[in-house]
C-alpha cells in the first residue's frame, strides 16, 4: 500500500506491505534512528513517538495506519541544538547505553507540555511504560524534574 506521511517535518511517500509496523518503516525503510525497536510488542516504550500528537508505541501501530498522519520523533525536538528534556537527560546522567532515552524523551516532552507541574505520581504513571536495563530510573526521573525545572 502507498503511505503518505510527515516524520518530523519531512513528507514520505512509501509503498509498504500492509503487515509492516510504523515502528519498522521509520527505523528501517526511513532510517529515522530516534526510533528503537525493542520488543515489538509495546512493553518497552523505546518506540514511542507522537502519531497526529498522540503518544503511540509505533511497533504496535501497522505502518498503513500512518497513511495522511504527521510523527515526530524525539529527533523532532531538537532544533539546530539539544531540546531542553534532552539537555536535562545528558546532565542528570540519565544515559548509558541510550537504547531507551529516544522514548523516555518523548513520553517527559509530553508530559511536561501537558502537565508543566507535574506530581510524583504523574511522573511515574506517564513513565511506567518505558522500560531502562541500564539506569535504575532514579537518574531519569531526576531528569524529568531538572527539566521540569528549566522549561520556560
Amino acid at each position: 500500500m502507498i503511505v503518505h506521511l510527515t516524520v518530523d517535518g519531512t513528507t514520505h511517500i512509501v509503498d509498504v506491505d500492509p503487515l509492516r509496523s510504523l515502528a519498522t518503516l521509520l527505523r528501517d525503510e526511513l532510517g529515522v534512528i530516534a526510533v528503537k525497536n525493542g520488543c515489538e510488542q509495546g512493553e518497552c516504550g523505546s518506540c514511542t513517538v507522537w502519531l497526529d500528537d498522540e503518544l503511540v508505541c509505533s511497533c504496535l501501530v501497522p505502518a498503513v495506519q500512518a497513511d495522511g498522519a504527521s510523527v515526530r520523533t524525539a529527533a523532532s525536538l531538537a532544533n539546530g541544538g539539544l531540546d531542553t528534556v534532552q539537555e536535562a537527560f545528558l546532565d542528570a546522567g540519565a544515559v548509558q547505553c541510550g537504547y531507551c532515552i529516544p522514548g523516555f524523551v518523548v513520553t517527559v516532552a509530553d508530559l511536561l507540555e501537558r502537565d508543566p507541574h507535574p506530581s510524583e505520581h504523574a511522573v511515574r504513571d506517564a513513565l511506567s511504560g518505558n522500560v531502562c536495563r541500564c539506569t535504575g530510573y532514579r537518574k531519569i526521573f531526576a531528569a524529568t524534574r531538572l527539566a521540569e525545572a528549566r522549561r520556560p
